[in-house]
């Protein structure tokens, strides 16, 4: 399944626009990576100009970063809380903001796992 990339087919004014041309294949986009909890996966996707992304699919750790300067690599247990989709924190997907538990406890993500590889996270003190 292809997820296109055009413009809008109305203006601004709700007029409608014609088309100048059909759809090229460099306007197809890939369908987003949902990141989930579980034993580390991760997938190569081709692009434009011949080279590859690694993007996970699923991650079972995490960086936490305690206080200032100290950083440690935990074991992430659940989603808890995601305000991207309220469904997320049922299926455990991983985006970037959503709250997981850890061994340490609950920590806030800040960085974004499909695409940096890597979850970064802050610990929530409570």
């Amino acid at each position: 399944m292809t997820q296109w990339h055009l413009k809008s087919k109305t203006k601004s004014t709700g007029a409608k626009i014609t088309k100048s041309c059909k759809k090229r294949l460099s306007q197809i986009g890939n369908i987003p990576t949902e990141v989930t909890v579980g034993e580390s996966k991760s997938k190569t996707i081709k692009n434009k100009g011949g080279s590859t992304k690694v993007r996970f699919s699923a991650i079972d750790s995490a960086n936490i970063t305690v206080e200032p300067g100290k950083i440690q690599k935990t074991k992430i247990l659940k989603v808890s809380e995601n305000n991207a989709n309220r469904h997320y924190s049922r299926r455990n997907i991983i985006t970037k903001g959503a709250v997981i538990e850890t061994e340490l406890g609950k920590a806030i993500v800040t960085s974004r796992p499909a695409q940096d590889m890597v979850i970064n996270a802050k610990l929530i003190k409570e």
